[in-house]
Formats: C-alpha cells, structure tokens, sequence
C-alpha cells in the first residue's frame, strides 16, 4: 500500500516574511492520518487554524495566501511545494506571525527541515486527485492547463522580456517519474526588479525583500554578486511556486500541468474549475504500491538534499 507521510518530530526555525518583513517563528509538528497540512496561527487569541484548501486562497498578489474570517497565512507556496516534493501528506505548522518565512528564497530550507525531522509512513492509504478531463484557464496570452496523465509531469515557459532573463532558459518539463523534485527544482529561488520595489513596498509586498533571499535585477542584469544556481533558476522557481499552488487541492494530483505566464491567482483558478466538475476528476488510493504512477515511488523522498 502506497501510505500518507507525516514527519517524526517537531522541528522549528526563524526568518522573515518577504512581503511583511516581520520576523516569524515557525514550528512543523506531526499531523495524524487524514489531518492534511494546517496551518495555525499561534499569535492569535486563541489561536486560529487554516487548513490548505483551494477553495481558502484568498489574496493571490506575488503570493498565495490562505484565509478564515480576518486571518491570514501568506506564502505558503514555498514550504507547500517542499511538502508536495517530499511526499508529505499531514503536517501542522504553526507560525507566529501572518507569512511564512521566506528563508533563502526557495524551499530548500524547507526541505531541509522536514528532513531533518524525518519523513514517517503512517497505517493509511495515501490519497490522490486523479485528472479525468483537461481544464484550462486562459487570460489574454497567458494560460494553464491541467490533463489526464498517468503521472505527474509539469511544463512551465515564462516571457519576461528582460535580458538577464532572455539569457538563460525559459522553458521547462519535469516528469517525476524521472527526476527527483530535490535534485531538479527545490533550490530555484524567488526574483524580483528593482524597479518595481518601491510600488510593491507602498502596497505592503516585498519589505523583506534582500539579496539572501531574492534574484534581485536591475534593467539589464542581475544584481546578486553570486550569479545564478542553476541556468534556468527562474522557470524553475515558478515550476516551484506551482507545485506549491497546486498541492493547496489537498492530496497530489495524476495529471500532467502546462502553463505558460501563469501565476498564482491562475494556478488556483485552475484548481476551482478542476472542483467544479465533480466528472473531472476521482480520489484514489493504491493498495499495490507496483500499480501507482512512478512520479510517486521514485525520487521525491528517496534523494537527499545536495549540499
């Protein structure tokens, strides 16, 4: 039986958020079968949970953010995409403060604390959202899609129309049948403009925004002394924000993404017109492990984190 993972420990770290720029406490806690990944926001009196949902995103600008009533649990992409990479089905996380931390900018942090606290089977089927027809949003030129697939496999293309990121590549397909998330995508990090700034700032984004945490480019390069990570870091982080978006619907999904200049608020359109359709798609478990799709019985939790 292919089983729901939850982790063996608690474990805790501390950062700022990107867009608040207040510092935060986080706490990933085990979670029993069935539990899902909750969020709680343990400042609050009394405290307040918010379990991943897609029908729970609510502000979806440079973020997806979770609400209940007036409380709010921003950018939960990153460390959901770590849960998604990793396999991780139940999780409590409690935070201090309204944002997840951004850390360096990409989920590698967090996949090194999940795996610091070690990834525990647990006695229940883990369960999948299978595509059964194809849904697709469009907005003028940009659009993503979701379709059958025995698998999961995304493609993601970007145009930015910016020479730093004209020179590197702007396409990119992941089948995790084949490649690990932790060796492929995990350490994409974040990017920004320095032009846009001071707009985002006046609206309350981007005050923790820094060269440890974001690609930060100017008009015609990039800024951080230290270059890139990989030669297609940018497609690849926003490979990263949708496995994080899409991983809100509750359970991982069979099915095969494409998008191109896709985003969060898109990624979470698509999700609500996948639920609309109850015809679109089935739950399913896998009593025999040798029967479900590859993408999930290789690489996602058996490769360690590169140094």
């Amino acid at each position: 039986m292919l089983r729901q993972r939850t982790i063996h420990q608690i474990v805790k770290s501390t950062g700022i958020g990107l867009h608040s720029g207040t510092r935060v406490v986080l706490s990933l806690r085990p979670a029993p079968p069935d539990t899902g990944i909750v969020f709680r926001r343990i400042d609050c009196d009394p405290p307040v949970d918010l379990p991943a949902s897609a029908l729970a995103i609510g502000d979806t600008r440079m973020a997806s953010t979770l609400q209940v009533g007036d409380t709010r649990v921003s950018t939960i992409e990153h460390l959901m995409s770590a849960c998604a990479g990793l396999g991780v089905d139940n999780l409590y996380v409690d935070v201090t403060a309204e944002e997840i931390p951004i850390m360096d900018g990409s989920a590698s942090s967090f996949v090194f604390l999940l795996q610091s606290a070690g990834i525990e089977e647990q006695p229940r089927a883990k369960k999948f959202i299978c595509v059964r027809k194809t849904v697709e949003v469009r907005i003028k030129d940009a659009w993503v899609r979701l379709e059958p697939f025995f698998g999961f496999r995304l493609d993601f293309s970007i145009d930015f129309k910016h020479p730093a990121i004209d020179a590197t590549g702007q396409k990119h397909s992941i089948d995790f049948a084949e490649t690990s998330y932790v060796k492929d995508i995990a350490r994409a990090r974040t990017f920004g403009f320095m032009h846009e700034a001071e707009a985002l700032r006046s609206m309350g984004l981007a005050r923790g925004g820094s060269f440890d945490n974001t690609i930060v480019m100017d008009e015609y390069r990039i800024l951080n002394g230290e270059g890139l990570r990989d030669s297609a870091e940018f497609v690849k982080h926003k490979i990263l924000d949708a496995i994080g978006d899409l991983y809100v619907i509750g359970h991982p999904l069979i099915g095969a993404y494409s998008a191109h200049k896709s985003g969060h608020a898109m990624n979470n359109q698509l999700l609500r017109a996948l639920l609309a359709d109850e015809a679109g798609y089935d739950i399913v478990t896998f009593d025999d492990e040798a029967k479900a799709p590859r993408a999930f019985t290789f690489g996602l939790v058996s490769e360690p984190e590169p140094a």
